[in-house]
């Protein structure tokens, strides 16, 4: 049996993943989180005050790999133009890899971040975030010029219209023939609109 010294937030997380992996969303409770550390539920509730507030937290994390992995690109000293196809490129990517790397895994977080909508607006409100410093940048740069827009108007333009390679609705077509070609065109052409005359 664990000692509830070395229960950390992190830990319960890792088991929650596990956990949910196993049993689905559905099924999993937080009895089976604490069974499969070792303490009793009473104990991952300390941490985490409800089964809601763990579920969120899990998702939370879970979201947060991929903003981690795209802030060090839009924090980035290449070009604006540069970085904003990288920044791009690697959302898709990691959306792939998160399909593909854990199919069971994918379609719990699916079904968690449907319940959590406030983690899912937080998450947006990053992405959106990260591209609207890029965006700014390439705009005082003269890089980017298009007319008159706010850079985290002109971000969120950008994400909505790329949203067929990184909203998970779209994930079946992620392995689909010509997928990469029609990024890259797609990408094409949202920079053709936002380079400088």
């Amino acid at each position: 049996m664990a000692t509830t010294d070395a229960l950390t937030p992190e830990r319960i997380l890792e088991a929650t993943e596990e956990v949910l992996r196993r049993h689905g969303p559905a099924k999993a409770t937080v009895v089976d989180v604490a069974r499969a550390l070792g303490v009793s539920h009473g104990s991952v509730y300390r941490h985490f005050r409800t089964k809601t507030a763990l579920r969120e937290a899990v998702t939370q994390r879970w979201l947060d790999r991929t903003s981690t992995s795209l802030s060090g690109i839009a924090a980035g000293a290449e070009p604006p133009e540069t970085r904003l196809r990288r920044w791009l490129a690697e959302l898709f990517a990691a959306k792939r890899r998160k399909v593909g790397g854990d199919p069971e895994l994918f379609a719990t977080y699916m079904v968690l971040v449907g319940e959590s909508s406030a983690v899912v607006n937080r998450h947006r409100a990053d992405l959106t975030g990260q591209l609207a410093r890029i965006i700014h940048e390439g705009l005082e740069r003269g890089d980017f010029a298009p007319a008159g827009a706010a850079p985290e108007v002109l971000a969120r333009a950008v994400f909505d219209a790329t949203g067929r390679f990184h909203d998970p609705a779209y994930a079946r077509e992620w392995a689909g023939p010509g997928i990469e070609a029609e990024f890259t065109a797609l990408v094409d052409l949202v920079l053709r609109g936002l380079r400088a005359p």
